[in-house]
């Protein structure tokens, strides 16, 4: 008999990491249900993900979804320069998807009466037979696991570890997109076919294709996804970036359409300066958003029958594009830790967690060194392998 059959599990979070979890643990007979804290279907704000084979390894395996149906290519890594020439150029072949694109491949996967939105989780207690987590409302469930995969905010951390707070870095990344169709033809030929760099002093910028809205990969429908990383002093300078139209002030992210006009009016005048062709791009960008850009690292991933995955347990800046991939890698583990765990749950996710911790603190250190290079060091230079896109280790 499968003693996975029939085991409760809870999972805090219906975002890429609890739906990378989800899946699996039900592969393997347990039964799963997902608590999103959000009242309403998620959205992802156009953003774009690096795809490692790790981010779609179960849609490609057990839904036999196509790279293509997921993700465009691009053939060249180029770097500009102030005028447009291309100071660096070499051949590579990366994927890239959209958030929303992801999400509705691994929605797709959790049938809907086992995705309970509106569903915040806001205390648990464990014992040596389970947990038993309170939601809003005064609502309560038992289950035999809780795995905490709720981001970069996560409640389940909190509770776990009161003292781990995400640490700001400096700077800020300003994200937007723009359609291919809106670009000029230069433009368009160059950013529709490589992933893009340009270097400034104190900063840097990257752009790439990802999927629209509707999935298609289409080129000439597809848009052109930019992170812009800018350094912004903690405090005040921080505080005052980060409050919107209304007055509040945000601590994670300021969505699209939030921006107060002075800020979106200098970031135009900034993106003046860029090479023409970035320029174009920026400009035309109708809501750009922003992200203060954090680490978070925790002492354990597991406590008792308690466990974190994804930005939960550890937030690494986006240098490596490495972050959904490393929760998908925390879900894979974390099921064959559970196929292998002979009655002892707590024992599994201890064995589990070792090897985890390591490739989490492994990636922060590795980012927190290439953006603090780009942002407050001497730069970097094209030519170096270790600024690549990688879980395990640059270019993997």
């Amino acid at each position: 008999m499968n003693e996975l059959n029939g085991l409760r599990v809870g999972i805090a979070g219906g975002s890429l990491a609890g739906l990378t979890a989800a899946p699996l643990l039900t592969d393997l007979g347990c039964e799963v249900t997902i608590y999103e804290r959000s009242a309403a279907q998620l959205e992802g704000r156009g953003a774009g993900i690096v795809v490692h084979a790790m981010t779609v390894k179960y849609l490609q395996e057990r839904r036999a979804l196509r790279p293509e149906q997921l993700a465009t290519r691009v053939s060249q890594l180029v770097y500009l320069g102030p005028d447009d020439q291309v100071v660096h150029e070499e051949p590579c072949i990366w994927s890239f998807t959209s958030w929303n694109t992801l999400y509705r491949a691994l929605r797709g996967c959790v049938d809907d009466e086992r995705f309970r939105l509106g569903r915040a989780l806001t205390g648990f207690e464990m014992d040596s037979d389970g947990v038993s987590v309170a939601f809003g409302g005064g609502q309560r469930e038992r289950f035999d696991l809780l795995v905490g995969a709720d981001g970069i905010a996560s409640t389940t951390r909190g509770i776990l570890f009161p003292d781990v707070h995400p640490s700001y870095s400096g700077y800020v990344a300003w994200r937007g997109t723009v359609d291919e169709w809106e670009l000029s033809p230069p433009a368009a030929a160059l950013l529709g076919d490589a992933v893009v760099y340009h270097l400034m002093p104190h900063s840097h910028l990257l752009t790439y294709p990802i999927p629209s809205v509707d999935g298609s990969t289409d080129r000439g429908r597809r848009p052109i996804n930019f992170v812009w990383y800018r350094n912004v002093r903690a405090g005040p300078d921080l505080d005052d970036l980060m409050t919107d139209q209304s007055g509040a002030v945000h601590q994670l992210s300021l969505p699209p359409g939030a921006l107060r006009e002075v800020h979106l009016q200098e970031f135009r005048r900034a993106a003046q300066s860029l090479p023409n062709r970035l320029a174009e791009m920026v400009l035309r960008a109708a809501q750009p958003f922003l992200q203060p850009i954090v680490d978070v690292e925790v002492p354990r991933m597991a406590v008792g029958r308690t466990c974190l995955i994804g930005d939960a347990a550890f937030v690494a800046r986006p240098h490596a594009a490495a972050g959904t991939a490393k929760a998908a890698a925390d879900g894979w583990a974390l099921a064959a830790a559970l196929q292998g765990m002979e009655g002892d749950l707590p024992a599994a996710l201890e064995r589990w967690q070792q090897e985890q911790l390591a490739l989490g603190r492994q990636l922060v250190a590795r980012v927190r060194d290439v953006g603090d290079r780009s942002q407050f060091g001497s730069g970097w230079q094209p030519q170096d392998m270790s600024l690549r896109f990688g879980l395990y280790a640059p270019g993997d």
